[in-house]
């Protein structure tokens, strides 16, 4: 892609089932944008599938994120037009929401401001939902701030919690939602 297309640029530390989804998304409606994954793991499974999609990766530690500015930097480098994280657990630095307000991401895996904070993610959130029996469960896309679980909200989409469901049960239906409504708002705010 020419040089001149912005970046998305996605954060992510697991598998990354909804970095792929996003990108596969904007390649099957022909949406042109950059797109790189950045990792606070070497190792993380998203690394294998960004090289499987021929997308540019760069893993960082702890240091390089949140005490230099060697994360911001790489992203400097970019003509990066919006950050999403999707499954990256690390509090976001000063520096970063600093240089990017509104324009950083978080899809977080229930209906903020419940099970939200540091600590709260993937099924630490569903086994939370479960044990107090909540009627309800969602997700929430919200920008980035710097606190965690914190920022404007820009939707929220539930689903009801059966009685006799796990948190297992839960989770899947937080990644049916996830796939299919993180992709478009990604989409959305590219695009304007």
């Amino acid at each position: 892609m020419e040089k001149d297309i912005p970046y998305i640029a996605i954060f992510a530390s697991g598998t990354g089932s909804n970095a792929v989804k996003i990108i596969s998304h904007f390649r099957e409606n022909n949406i042109e944008a950059n797109f790189c994954i950045l990792s606070n793991k070497k190792d993380a499974p998203v690394l294998q599938k960004a090289a499987e999609l021929n997308i540019e990766t760069f893993s960082f530690g702890r240091k390089d994120f949140a005490e230099n500015d060697t994360v911001l930097n790489y992203l400097k480098e970019k003509n990066i037009k919006l950050i999403v994280l999707a499954g990256f657990l690390w509090l976001v630095p000063k520096n970063l929401v600093e240089n990017y307000p509104e324009k950083i991401i978080n899809i977080h895996p229930a209906l903020l401001p419940n099970y939200g904070g540091k600590g709260m993610y993937g099924m630490k959130v569903h086994t939370a939902v479960v044990d107090n029996k909540e009627k309800a469960s969602g997700i929430t896309i919200h920008f980035v701030d710097e606190h965690y679980d914190h920022g404007k909200h820009i939707l929220q989409k539930s689903f009801d919690v059966l009685p006799d469901d796990t948190p297992e049960m839960v989770a899947k239906k937080v990644q049916q939602l996830e796939h299919k409504y993180f992709p478009q708002v990604v989409e959305n705010l590219y695009l304007q």
